[in-house]
């Protein structure tokens, strides 16, 4: 087998990358990467291997470098000879930003770059499978406090929160268009967040999001909604068995489905007993997002109902020297406690059935394994760009 794959650098891209490295029968992995030249991508890929001291062979990790948003890339794909042999792609690279300034780099990434890729990959004849990186969330946010299958998705109608998960639903419509029926295969994790070993993570998107909630400890957000969240490690390892069985459908949820969601509250109570030199999280709704913004500026209205939790206001204005960082957290934060109130469950029984695997473990669990990592999270940084 011989692979191409994008988002190497990536939170799932690098894990497939190390996982996919471990297996003979992969002859080699050609890397999608930007770099000036061949050496630094091959550094860049070195990086991802060191950070969990796992073995990297630069005879079967081969950078190819290249920019999603070049507009000759279909052309040097096609004419690199190293790429003519390929069984398998990849497609993992994503811009995942829920800013709205970011929009448009969303959907020149996760639009305009899936289509060079598509072009070039559906005139390579030894082609046997294209694998679609998506996300369940394609679903929109009309669909509420549910189990949500696979086969309700792609649904063009759907309403969505952000930018990035119309684009992935328009992803899936355009590998169906380009990419013969039989090759296609379409992966869609929920909400992804940590790892459920004790390593660095590779990224802290999504983290960052519970790191802040963490922080303010008074969190505008429904607590006993669920949130189906799983780790990285078990996403990648899905991803990599679903390449190597015989699959029934050409589309999967990783996801931790009925069985194993958790809850703000459940994640709050773990936080609660590691952290408690500090104080005890609060739930007061969405509704109090705006409130908290205002109170932030300094213009929320003598005796509104936010005073009543004076201890918190107190505590926030001792957390953070200059509480006008409050409006920064709380702007990035927005998108996620949309995403949460929806309460969404995906299924996961296609993987559970084709899989000889355990389902994952819920994230009030595995999170303990993140705890040392989510302290040293900047905050603001993510924030500007969640």
């Amino acid at each position: 087998m011989e692979i191409f794959l994008t988002g190497a650098t990536g939170l799932v891209g690098g894990e497939v990358l190390v996982n996919l490295s471990k297996r003979r029968d992969v002859k080699r992995i050609y890397c999608l990467i930007r770099g000036a030249s061949v050496e630094a991508g091959r550094s860049r890929l070195q990086n991802i291997f060191s950070l969990h001291d796992d073995e990297f062979d630069e005879t079967r990790i081969v950078p190819i470098i290249g920019d999603l948003f070049d507009e000759d890339l279909t052309r040097e794909l096609t004419h690199n000879p190293l790429l003519n042999n390929i069984t398998t792609v990849i497609h993992s690279a994503a811009n995942t930003s829920f800013a709205k300034v970011k929009d448009d780099l969303v959907e020149k990434a996760n639009i305009g770059g899936l289509t060079k890729i598509l072009l070039w990959a559906k005139q390579v004849s030894s082609l046997d499978t294209f694998m679609y990186v998506g996300t369940a969330t394609i679903c929109g946010k009309d669909a509420k406090h549910r189990l949500i299958t696979e086969d309700e998705s792609p649904y063009l109608e759907a309403n969505h929160l952000v930018k990035y998960t119309y684009t992935k639903m328009m992803g899936e419509v355009l590998v169906k268009q380009h990419i013969s029926g039989d090759k296609v295969l379409i992966v869609r994790p929920s909400i992804i967040m940590g790892d459920s070993r004790r390593v660095e993570p590779r990224s802290p998107v999504i983290l960052w999001a519970l790191a802040t909630m963490n922080k303010l400890r008074l969190v505008p957000a429904n607590q006993f909604a669920s949130l189906d969240m799983v780790p990285v490690d078990f996403v990648a390892g899905v991803m990599t068995q679903l390449l190597f069985v015989k699959r029934s459908y050409d589309t999967y949820h990783i996801s931790a489905g009925n069985d194993a969601c958790t809850s703000a509250l459940q994640l709050a109570k773990v936080f609660d007993d590691h952290f408690d030199d500090l104080i005890p999280h609060r739930f007061i709704g969405k509704d109090m997002l705006n409130p908290l913004k205002l109170w932030a500026k300094g213009r929320l209205p003598i005796g509104h109902e936010l005073y009543k939790y004076k201890d918190y206001l107190e505590y926030l204005e001792h957390s953070f020297e200059d509480i006008t960082n409050l409006r920064v957290l709380f702007a990035g934060l927005d998108p996620y406690l949309e995403f949460a109130e929806l309460g969404q469950r995906f299924d996961n029984t296609r993987i559970i059935q084709d899989l000889d695997i355990s389902p994952s473990q819920p994230g009030h669990v595995y999170i303990h394994n993140c705890l040392h990592y989510i302290e040293r999270i900047n905050l603001l940084e993510g924030a500007i760009d969640p």
